[in-house]
């Protein structure tokens, strides 16, 4: 198959797109135009003419959606319209493989697990626009039998080049300051999964294109934590003893306390779960960073 990825140069995209050829037949496709250049999008994806388009390009830095809200929702929503209205072109067109986020629950009662069914309620510009795009997948869907699946994903580690995300920036600035770190919300519970996973996780739905159609999945794993007892793990792991200045970070409108999500679905439709224990995986990450410090 002809695979066209966005997003090709960020976290899930460089990891997934060494991937995909060892998995079967494909030829991988990178767009380089700028999901805001409508014609250039359009000219470069009738030139392929995927049978596939794994769509990961977006905005992702959830806090700076709230400082750059027309930016966002140009790139996150506008762009990935004009995506899913090329596809349409496309001939025996297999799959549009949408990258969503768990940031779509928003608000959500503690205990809650959520899955497919688990009705949303954004609660940043980041996630409205994705969840805009969920919703314009299901119109063309119902109205023109577009084949579609969309992946909730979970936080995701184990990033090797980027300590912007909350797993990697607490690493790296316990590595690098033995005295103290500064961080933002203690309370909120999230779950985690290492990068090993998700990749097993975003191969298989791209290689039963039939199977996962029209279906939205969430990974897990079902192992809330909070943030809190998450960097004691990592302190313990480090032997850091430092101190903490929590709330150091910017307000965040309407901060969300509890996402949590289970991988169920995926499992009864392609028999995939989490194989990475979260101790496993902070031992891997930590590892890198350690020999990033050193270099």
């Amino acid at each position: 198959m002809k695979i066209l990825i966005t997003g090709s140069s960020g976290f899930i995209g460089s990891h997934l797109s060494p991937l995909l050829p060892q998995s079967g037949q494909h030829q991988i496709y990178h767009l380089n135009s700028d999901l805001r250049n409508h014609a250039a999008v359009r000219f470069e994806v009738r030139g392929i003419q995927p049978d596939i388009i794994v769509h990961l390009g977006a905005r992702t830095e959830v806090e700076q959606s709230f400082y750059e809200q027309i930016t966002f929702s140009e790139i996150n929503y506008v762009g990935t319209v004009n995506l899913i209205e090329i596809s349409r072109e496309i001939p025996n067109f297999k799959n549009f493989v949408f990258a969503s986020t768990m940031e779509v629950y928003g608000q959500q009662p503690e205990g809650t697990v959520c899955d497919h069914l688990t009705t949303p309620y954004p609660n940043a510009p980041y996630a409205v626009a994705k969840y805009g795009c969920e919703k314009y997948l299901e119109y063309a869907g119902r109205s023109y039998n577009l084949p579609y699946t969309i992946i909730r994903q979970t936080n995701c580690y184990g990033r090797k080049d980027n300590d912007f995300f909350v797993t990697e920036q607490i690493i790296s600035q316990m590595i690098k300051n033995p005295e103290e770190i500064n961080l933002g919300y203690a309370e909120p519970y999230r779950n985690f999964i290492y990068i090993d996973d998700m990749l097993e996780a975003w191969t298989k739905i791209i290689n039963n294109p039939e199977k996962c159609n029209h279906k939205i999945f969430t990974l897990g794993p079902d192992e809330p934590i909070k943030i809190r007892d998450y960097v004691d793990i990592i302190a313990q792991k480090l032997q850091w003893q430092g101190k903490i200045n929590w709330d150091t970070k910017p307000h965040r409108p309407g901060e969300i306390y509890w996402l949590n999500s289970s991988g169920k679905l995926l499992e009864d439709t392609l028999g995939w779960k989490p194989k990475v224990s979260l101790s496993d995986g902070l031992d891997r990450t930590i590892s890198w960073w350690r020999n990033v410090a050193k270099r």
